[in-house]
């Protein structure tokens, strides 16, 4: 086993988790321990261009920020990465020109189809005196496509680490040997590693790799990384020292990790049964990590969505479009998923109960279906995501409920689940006609549903929203974040309809919506 140079990269890939933000004390003790640690390059993050939303310091890597950190790893050389696709050539002087005193390597993230950008990238970087690294990623399509590697060798001479990245994290051993063993031969650089864990071989990937001469393997601490993570500094240096080709400050290592376990516990990267099939059948794990993201997929739903991708298939299920006969109800109750659906079931019941067939009920969650399981009047079940099982959860005989799902248009990327007994009941929209995007929100798909049905009053029942204030109460996660913000888009995108009505019945955070109260509608 050769001499091998270590590369953490902890917070540039761990960044996809925080938003390349982390807390200022992990930092000091991530920057104290890596000091002491035996690895030679520490890559901090990347340097880019403008973007149009918020990114964090080490998107950015400001030049005071790459100081404090040459200050902080005096012995450590100091690596960005830019991504080539969103970095031109003539964009390097003024990303790079004035960091010489900073960062010593500058590497590179290139897509095969894009290598010979990417030499056009390493020359300009080359230019600025700074060593070069060429990161090429999907390494399991890579090494199949002689095109591209035909091209390796005109990286000689320009590139000073070259780097195979298994960018699905589902290569095998084998595949690690040959594929390192092959770049030996006619690279003249030193040949690294970058793997992921998607399939848990991130560890035995990189060893072999050392084994067929790799130079250098990327790792982070506890694996923190996209997706499914990578391979884990602290596994590696313990292995190593184990084979006594490294000495470790064990106290150093502890130190470290134990900071991270906050963010592990938080954020939870790992793999996981969808990381796994992405990762064996080479799909993108940046879907996975959207899909996992959201509390609106079950396991299940992201493992059909993957295997109709490694199939070719764009959706597994094509129902009847709904086509809805207009003007049998003048108004809707749209029902969420929030407390107040509950709090004010009753209410809403009583409402029902005298409409004369004015109001149809629209659930955009099934959530809470069961509380208005025995009312009377017409009602839809909007089944996306996790909502099909759901509600065979939720229901013991479907076959004995006088309901319609609804579905968002075909082909629906996630796939479709249909509880079988309520198949025959079950419809597709034909088109989202009110908005530009998030076309498989619940909420976009029950609006819809009642605008094909010339419905011009849609009352909304639990919508509440989430606070904004300071108290501990008010603290919301990234994943609510995120929702109420598609929410607040969906509800902003429905009031400029200019309906009769667009307005919440129960307490609702959500701005712009009319606020009423149910109980006025009732004698």
């Amino acid at each position: 086993m050769n001499k091998v140079k270590i590369l953490d990269c902890t917070l540039r890939d761990g960044g996809y988790y925080t938003n390349w933000d982390f807390d200022k004390s992990l930092l000091d003790v991530y920057f104290k321990s890596v000091e002491k640690l035996p690895i030679d390059v520490v890559e901090v993050g990347y340097r880019s261009l403008p973007q149009t939303h918020y990114l964090g310091e080490f998107f950015y890597c400001p030049q005071f920020i790459l100081n404090d950190i040459r200050k902080s790893l005096p012995s450590k050389k100091i690596a960005v990465m830019l991504n080539e696709r969103d970095n031109a050539p003539e964009n390097v002087a003024s990303l790079l020109g004035h960091l010489k005193e900073s960062i010593d390597i500058v590497r590179m993230a290139v897509d095969p189809v894009r290598f010979d950008s990417g030499l056009k990238l390493a020359e300009e970087i080359k230019k600025l005196g700074f060593e070069v690294g060429f990161n090429l990623m999907y390494m399991s399509k890579v090494m199949k496509s002689p095109d591209v590697f035909a091209k390796f060798p005109s990286m000689n001479g320009l590139v000073d680490y070259f780097s195979l990245v298994d960018s699905y994290g589902g290569v095998y051993p084998e595949e690690v040997r040959s594929a390192v063993e092959k770049c030996k031969e006619v690279l003249s650089m030193p040949v690294g590693f970058h793997g992921h864990n998607n399939v848990e071989m991130a560890l035995i990937n990189s060893l072999t790799a050392i084994e067929a001469g790799a130079d250098m393997i990327d790792a982070t601490i506890s694996g923190m990384g996209r997706g499914a993570g990578n391979l884990k500094t602290e596994l590696l240096l313990t292995v190593l020292n184990a084979q006594k080709k490294l000495s470790i400050d064990y106290n150093a290592l502890s130190d470290v990790v134990s900071a991270f376990a906050a963010y592990q516990k938080k954020y939870e990267w790992g793999t996981n049964l969808p990381y796994m099939v992405s990762g064996a059948n080479s799909l993108p794990q940046k879907d996975v990590m959207e899909w996992v993201g959201k509390n609106r997929y079950s396991i299940s739903t992201i493992v059909n969505a993957l295997n109709n991708q490694k199939e070719n298939v764009m959706d597994n299920l094509q129902l009847p479009s709904f086509e809805p006969t207009k003007g049998k109800h003048t108004k809707a109750i749209i029902i969420g998923g929030g407390k107040s659906a509950v709090e004010h079931a009753r209410a809403v019941k009583a409402l029902l109960e005298n409409s004369n067939d004015e109001y149809c009920v629209i659930h955009s969650s099934t959530r809470n279906a069961k509380w208005y399981e025995d009312i009377e009047a017409t009602q839809f079940y909007c089944l996306i995501g996790n909502e099909g099982h759901r509600l065979s959860s939720l229901f013991d005989n479907l076959k004995a409920l006088s309901v319609s799902c609804i579905l968002p248009p075909f082909p629906r990327r996630m796939g479709t689940y249909v509880p079988e007994d309520v198949v025959k009941n079950s419809f597709e929209l034909q088109k989202i006609t009110f908005i530009d995007k998030h076309h498989d929100s619940p909420l976009t798909v029950s609006i819809q549903t009642a605008i094909d049905m010339g419905i011009d009053e849609l009352y909304f029942v639990g919508f509440d929203g989430y606070r904004s204030g300071s108290g501990i109460d008010d603290i919301i996660n990234a994943t609510q974040y995120e929702l109420a913000q598609e929410n607040q888009y969906i509800f902003d995108r429905a009031l400029a309809l200019n309906l009769k009505a667009v307005q919440a019945l129960t307490p609702t955070k959500y701005k712009g919506l009319s606020q009423s109260s149910i109980f006025s509608y009732l004698d």
